[in-house]
């Protein structure tokens, strides 16, 4: 069972033997979705530009994330899985507002799991078969690169690059869905 920063509606309940094979094992250190990987502090250039950084989208997301614990961890995930794929970490934090609204344990109709709703066969095409995509930190990598990827494929075009990663290649609901939330809650003010 997750650790007591996550908030108790994103707990796993009585999903199913599918959904207890998938999430994350016992072996995790604190048994948060982090697992035993130490937080990276090495996502911010200087201390002060981590807690001014963290401060604000902290605040913007306590809305939909109510611990604070919780939400810084995830913060700094995604600010460096978003960097290390170079990506803006505020249009991730849309990506996964849109995608599962922060909930790690997100199941969609198709198969999608966790905060950036990667589609389990990526796990193969990325070299990593045997990947938890309930794991904040293996999701956020994955769903990260998945997105570099069709940035690369569309030229750089978000747009374009986000319909193909919801799979809805050339209708436009889901990537005006993306930027509405980017300039209502993520963009900079």
């Amino acid at each position: 069972m997750p650790g007591p920063g996550l908030p108790s509606a994103w707990r796993p309940r009585a999903l199913g033997l599918a959904l207890l094979a998938l999430a994350p094992t016992a072996s995790a250190a604190s048994g948060a979705p982090w697992g035993h990987i130490p937080v990276h502090r090495d996502a911010f250039p200087n201390r002060f530009a981590a807690e001014v950084w963290l401060a604000d989208m902290s605040q913007r997301l306590s809305i939909l994330v109510p611990g604070r614990h919780f939400r810084v961890r995830l913060l700094e995930d995604v600010r460096y899985a978003a960097l290390r794929e170079g990506l803006r970490p505020r249009v991730v934090l849309a990506v996964i507002e849109v995608e599962s609204g922060f909930n790690p344990y997100a199941i969609s109709s198709q198969g999608a799991l966790g905060l950036m709703q990667v589609m389990p066969f990526w796990t193969k095409r990325l070299g990593a078969p045997s990947a938890n995509l309930f794991r904040i930190r293996t999701n956020l990598r994955m769903g990260c690169r998945i997105l570099r990827h069709y940035l690369n494929r569309h030229q750089g075009d978000l747009f374009t690059a986000l319909a193909a990663y919801n799979g809805s290649n050339g209708r436009r609901y889901y990537p005006d869905r993306v930027y509405r939330v980017f300039h209502a809650r993520w963009f900079h003010q």
